[in-house]
């Protein structure tokens, strides 16, 4: 019985011997080259094209409020932004709020957009005691994180007045409001969309045809968006193998190499053939070393 144990722990080592080796020589990987993620944040981005005396001076209002950008960590809180030259020939005040901040940082881990906008009144040229809008408060995040979905949110809290009209907004939903003698305007509420790097968010979506008492003082028509946020996901590092190392204690095998030709469906050979050949020729030297023993003992007895 001893004899038995011994051998078959002799074949049980020697088998065991291949796969180790190859562990050992299993290359392990590390990270390089990642990125930095993107995000960007805007209060208020306006592309109206405003017509004043019968179309015959037209005025483009293109603006962005508080428009900050990362990698670079940004924050602006700029509360009004004004068009020169409408309103007979002077200022108009487009938008003045009480909290108006927009806020995009990005690193190798996260990439984030955020915009907040609290007691905002918006006019437009033509409406000097008028507001367009005035919104209680919106806010719009959009986060995305390395190897996580990304996320959009939006919301629009507290009442909202269109052209002096109390309006009840429906989550994804269009509403229209139109005044008479005024203009009409569209608004869709909270859209988000996400894709499996990147993140947008807007609060509010105005659509503005606007022509006051049909005087053609000021007619204005155009977008106006309220309350963006956009990010996009760091680049995930790229894996590079490492060049395998060997383990103390433990010599590497390599197989012999074929002649030029050879077919090794053939021979039977391939990689591991050593240490199932080394296995065997273990086995047989403790099966010959267990059978000796046992016809000395036998000798000894008889």
């Amino acid at each position: 019985m001893p004899a038995r144990r011994s051998a078959a722990l002799a074949t049980a080592a020697a088998l065991a011997a291949g796969p180790a080796v190859l562990f050992a020589a299993a290359a392990p990987a590390h990270a390089t080259g990642g990125g930095d993620g993107k995000a960007s944040a805007v209060v208020l981005r306006t592309g109206l094209d405003v017509s004043l005396l019968n179309k015959t001076v037209n005025v483009p209002l293109r603006t962005a409020l508080n428009e900050v950008q990362a990698p670079a960590s940004a924050e602006k809180t700029s509360l009004t932004v004004s068009l020169d030259g409408v309103g007979q020939g002077g200022a108009v005040s487009v938008l003045r709020a009480d909290v108006a901040t927009a806020r995009a940082t990005a690193d190798a881990r996260r990439a984030e957009g955020y915009t907040n906008l609290a007691h905002a009144r918006i006019h437009v040229p033509g409406l000097p005691l008028l507001s367009l809008i005035e919104v209680e408060k919106v806010t719009s995040r959009a986060l995305c994180e390395a190897g996580r979905k990304p996320v959009a949110e939006s919301n629009v809290l507290g009442a909202v007045t269109v052209l002096g009209k109390k309006v009840t907004l429906t989550a994804g939903g269009t509403t229209r409001v139109d005044v008479p003698a005024v203009g009409e305007v569209t608004l869709d509420l909270s859209k988000r969309s996400t894709t499996s790097r990147t993140a947008a968010a807007t609060a509010l979506e105005l659509r503005v045809a606007v022509n006051p008492l049909k005087l053609n003082v000021a007619e204005v028509e155009g977008t106006l968006t309220l309350a963006g946020a956009t990010c996009e996901s760091p680049k995930a590092p790229a894996v590079k193998p490492e060049e395998p190392k060997e383990q103390p204690g433990v010599k590497p095998r390599t197989a012999p190499v074929p002649p030029a030709g050879a077919n090794l469906a053939e021979t039977g050979g391939n990689s591991v053939t050593p240490y199932i050949a080394g296995g065997a020729v273990a086995l047989l030297a403790a099966g010959s070393g267990a059978l000796v023993l046992v016809r000395a003992r036998a000798r000894g007895r008889g």
